[in-house]
C-alpha cells in the first residue's frame, strides 16, 4: 500500500472507536423505537450534531472545496443557502415535528406520522411515501458508498473494488449492531472531527502562504475574478443554488432527528449548536477550497493531484502540510462525513421496510425482538443493493445526489413543513403534495427547464397542490383535536 503507516493506523483505530459505539448502543436497544429513534431520548447537544453531520457528506471535504478551488468565491451561495435553509428548519419545523409525531400515534417514520397525522385507512400515504424513501435513499446510499471508495483507493493505493467494500464494511457494521443511538452517538464524534479539521486545515494553509494579505494577494494574481460572487453566474444560476437550502424540509434522515430529541425544550438549544457548527464548517470548507488556489499556485510541483481532480484539494492539504498523525485524524474527518451520512440512511429505508411494510402489511403481531432483528437484515439488504449500484465507479451515481436532494426536497418539504403549521391541511392534499413534488421534480429534470433546479418549481407546485386540494375537503374533528392539541403541547415547552 501507497501510504504510510501512520495514517493507516490512524483509520483502524477510528473504525475500531466507531464500531465499539456501536456495540455500546446495542446495550441499549431493546424494541423497535430504540433502533428507529434511540427511544426519543437524544440531548440538545447529540441532537444538533448528529442533525449536522447526517446532513454533510463527503460533499464538505471533497466536493464543495473543489469547486471554490476551480471557481473562486461564486460557488459559496450553495453554502448560503443551505445555511439559510437549515435555520428555517429549525425555526418552523423540528419542534412542532418532535410532538406532532408523539400527539399522531408515537410515529417512529416520516410514513408512520403522515399515515396517523391525516388518518389514512387506505395505506396509500403510507406506502407511496415509504416507496418514495427507498427509492431516493437507495440512489444517495449507493453515492456514499461511492465516496467512502474514493476515499480508500487515493488514500491507500486499494483497487476499488477492494475499497468499496472496505469503505463501507465499518459503517454497516456499527448501524446493523446499535441502531439509531450507535448512528447519533458516533455522528456526534464525527461532527467534532470534522469541525476540528475544517478549522485547522485553513489555518495552517494560511500560515504556510505567508498569512492574509499574501494570500489574498496570490488568489488574485492567478485570476482577480476569484472574488468576484457572481462570475459567470446568473440570476437563475445564483437561485438555483441558493434553492438548495429548499431541501431540509423533506429530508427523511435530518428529520428523524427532531422526532428523537428528548423534549421540544432541547430543541432551541440544539438549534444554537447546530447552526454554530453548520456555519463554522461551511466557512472553513470555503477557506480551505479558497485558501488552496493561493498554495498550489506557489507551490506548482505539488499541484499535479488537484490539476487532475479539483476534489482532492483537502486531501492534499492534509498529507502536504501536517505530519502523518495528523494527516490520518484530518483524513479521517473525510470518511466521518461519509460514514455518518451513509449510516443514517441505510437506518431511514431499514425503517420504511421495517415499520412501514413488514409491521404494517405483513407481520401485526410481530414482537419487538423480532422487528428490532427484521430492521437489522434490512439495513444488509439495502447496503448490499448499494453497493451492487456503486459496483462501476462510472455509473454516475454521485450525479443523482443532486437529483435524490430534490426529490425530497419537493415530494415531502412541503407537506411537512405545512402538516406542522396549518390545522386545516388534509390527507388528499398531502397526497397531492407528494405526488405533484415528486412528478414537477422528474419532469422538470428530464426537460431541464430555464436552466433552474428543479427543486424551486417542484417545491412551489407541490404547495400550492397542498392548499387547493385541501380546500376542496375538510380535516376530521380528530385532526385537528391532535393538531390542538400538539401545536399547545409546543407553545408551551418551547
Amino acid at each position: 500500500m501507497s501510504v504510510s503507516n501512520p495514517t493507516l493506523i490512524t483509520f483502524v483505530i477510528y473504525i475500531a472507536a466507531m464500531v465499539l459505539i456501536g456495540f455500546m448502543a446495542y446495550r441499549s436497544t431493546n424494541n423497535l423505537s430504540d433502533y428507529i429513534l434511540g427511544g426519543r431520548s437524544l440531548g440538545s447537544v447529540v441532537t444538533a450534531l448528529s442533525a449536522g453531520a447526517s446532513d454533510m457528506s463527503g460533499w464538505l471535504l471533497m466536493g464543495l472545496p473543489g469547486a471554490i478551488y476551480m471557481s473562486g468565491l461564486s460557488e459559496s451561495w450553495i453554502a448560503i443557502g443551505l445555511i439559510v435553509g437549515a435555520y428555517l428548519n429549525w425555526l418552523f419545523v423540528a419542534g412542532r415535528l418532535r410532538v406532532q409525531t408523539e400527539h399522531n400515534g408515537d410515529a417512529l417514520t416520516l410514513p408512520d406520522y403522515f399515515s396517523s397525522r391525516f388518518e389514512d385507512k387506505s395505506g396509500l400515504l403510507r406506502i407511496i411515501s415509504a416507496v418514495v424513501i427507498l427509492v431516493f435513499f437507495t440512489i444517495y446510499c449507493a453515492s456514499g458508498i461511492v465516496a467512502g471508495a474514493r476515499l480508500f483507493e487515493s488514500t491507500f493505493g486499494m483497487s476499488y473494488e477492494t475499497a468499496l467494500w472496505a469503505g463501507a464494511a465499518a459503517t454497516i457494521a456499527y448501524t446493523f449492531v446499535g441502531g439509531f443511538l450507535a448512528v447519533s452517538w458516533t455522528d456526534t464524534v464525527q461532527a467534532t472531527l470534522m469541525i476540528f479539521a475544517l478549522l485547522l486545515t485553513p489555518i495552517i494553509v494560511l500560515l504556510a502562504t505567508g498569512g492574509i494579505d499574501t494570500t489574498f494577494l496570490a488568489i488574485e494574481a492567478q485570476d482577480p475574478s476569484n472574488f468576484d460572487m457572481l462570475k459567470n453566474t446568473t440570476f437563475i444560476g445564483v437561485i438555483s443554488l441558493m434553492g438548495w437550502g429548499l431541501g431540509y424540509f423533506g429530508q427523511p434522515h435530518i428529520l428523524a432527528r427532531f422526532m428523537a430529541a428528548d423534549s421540544v425544550k432541547s430543541i432551541a438549544n440544539a438549534r444554537r449548536i447546530s447552526m454554530t457548527w453548520m456555519i463554522l464548517c461551511l466557512g472553513g470548507t470555503v477557506a480551505v477550497g479558497f485558501f488552496g488556489i493561493a498554495y498550489f499556485s506557489a507551490h506548482p510541483a505539488v499541484a499535479m493531484p488537484v490539476s487532475e481532480n479539483h476534489e482532492r484539494v483537502f486531501i492534499e492539504l492534509a498529507k502536504i502540510l501536517f505530519n502523518p498523525w495528523v494527516a490520518g485524524v484530518l483524513l479521517s474527518a473525510i470518511l466521518a462525513a461519509v460514514m455518518s451520512t451513509l449510516s443514517c440512511q441505510l437506518l431511514v429505508c431499514s425503517s420504511a421496510l421495517t415499520e412501514d411494510f413488514y409491521k404494517t402489511f405483513l407481520r401485526k403481531s410481530a414482537s419487538q425482538v423480532e422487528l428490532v432483528w427484521v430492521g437489522r437484515a434490512m439495513v444488509l439488504l439495502v447496503a448490499l443493493i448499494a453497493i451492487a449500484m456503486a459496483a462501476n465507479p462510472e455509473n454516475r451515481v454521485l450525479g443523482l445526489v443532486s437529483y435524490a436532494w430534490a426529490g425530497f426536497g419537493a415530494a415531502f418539504g412541503p407537506v411537512v413543513l405545512i402538516s406542522v403549521i396549518w390545522k386545516d391541511m388534509t390527507r388528499n392534499g398531502a397526497l397531492a403534495g407528494i405526488l405533484v413534488g415528486a412528478i414537477t421534480v422528474i419532469v422538470w429534470k428530464h426537460f431541464e427547464l430555464l436552466g433552474l433546479y428543479e427543486i424551486i418549481p417542484g417545491f412551489i407546485f407541490a404547495s400550492l397542490a397542498i392548499y387547493f386540494v385541501s380546500k376542496m375537503g375538510a380535516p376530521t374533528a380528530g385532526m385537528l383535536q391532535r393538531f390542538a392539541a400538539a401545536e399547545k403541547d409546543f407553545r408551551l415547552n418551547q
